[in-house]
């Protein structure tokens, strides 16, 4: 038992957790996580608090970064298509994209110069029209695209589909699925500017969060999120407080967030020493 009893804190990675965006765009390695978060996330822990990452990632791209990050609870992976626990390896929540989907993405790829990622819930990151931002993605995650033909050749069960182009192209996408109705299926969210991020509708990190908190036993009252980008919007607005880091987008400012210090500086500690002031 501890201060932090009850107490859940999730927390976006890319840029929240750990600043990659200049490993992006330049192709350098990712900055290892900030100590002070690290040691933040520890006390957190100790005192009985639960924290778990939520993350646009799949599992995939996510697991060779899980082991250097100090967490306790089951996280949020493909951007809240599942809920994944890494203490016994297995799935504990899906929520999954279906053959429909698939032939709509097609058609968008029919249509658009644009690269899409299909996230296989096995572990498997299939690309159809790989670009340069799927290479510097890539890159980033450190795990190897399986290359496809067509969407229509990429099998089933799927958590998301991930399609990467100019910001410009990635709005005209949008507005393609708007015009057809389609995008009453899905959410339809951007986690960076080159990247739109397409999930079943009601799989956002929010609903998850949700669902990992009644899992814990823990009241949405006690929970607290971090993010950065408009696929964090919706788990800063279910959280009693959504916490920002001062590099996130203007999205993120105006959805009522607190800020705190940038992801280079250690935004985590910033919001463990708020929480410690309160509890």
């Amino acid at each position: 038992m501890g201060k932090f009893t009850g107490v859940l804190l999730a927390s976006d990675f890319d840029n929240t957790l750990i600043y990659t965006e200049d490993a992006l765009r330049a192709g350098a390695p990712a900055p290892p996580l900030p100590e002070q978060n690290r040691e933040a996330l520890t006390y957190f822990m100790a005192q009985g608090g639960r924290f778990a990452i939520s993350t646009g990632r799949a599992l995939a791209a996510f697991l060779k970064y899980a082991e250097l990050v100090p967490m306790n609870a089951p996280g949020v992976v493909c951007n809240g298509a599942a809920l994944y626990d890494f203490e016994t390896g297995e799935y504990l929540e899906t929520s999954l994209l279906d053959q429909s989907a698939l032939e709509r993405g097609q058609a968008v790829l029919d249509r658009f110069p644009a690269a899409v990622e299909a996230y296989h819930i096995g572990n498997v990151i299939h690309a159809v029209h790989p670009n340069a931002f799927t290479r510097r993605h890539q890159h980033l995650t450190r795990v190897a695209v399986t290359e496809a033909p067509s969407l229509l050749s990429v099998p089933l069960p799927l958590g998301k589909l991930l399609f990467e182009a100019e910001h410009d192209t990635l709005e005209e996408i949008v507005a393609f699925l708007q015009e057809r109705g389609w995008d009453g299926d899905y959410e339809l969210i951007f986690s960076g500017q080159t990247l739109l991020e397409m999930t079943v509708k009601g799989a956002n990190k929010g609903g998850m969060v949700r669902r990992l908190a009644g899992r814990l036993g823990i009241s949405m009252e006690h929970v607290y999120c971090v993010g950065d980008e408009a696929n964090d919007v919706s788990m800063l607005t279910a959280a009693r407080e959504g916490f920002a880091p001062a590099n996130c987008v203007p999205l993120v400012r105006s959805c009522g967030a607190t800020i705190v210090r940038d992801a280079r500086e250690g935004a985590l500690a910033d919001v463990v020493e708020i929480l410690d002031r309160r509890y």
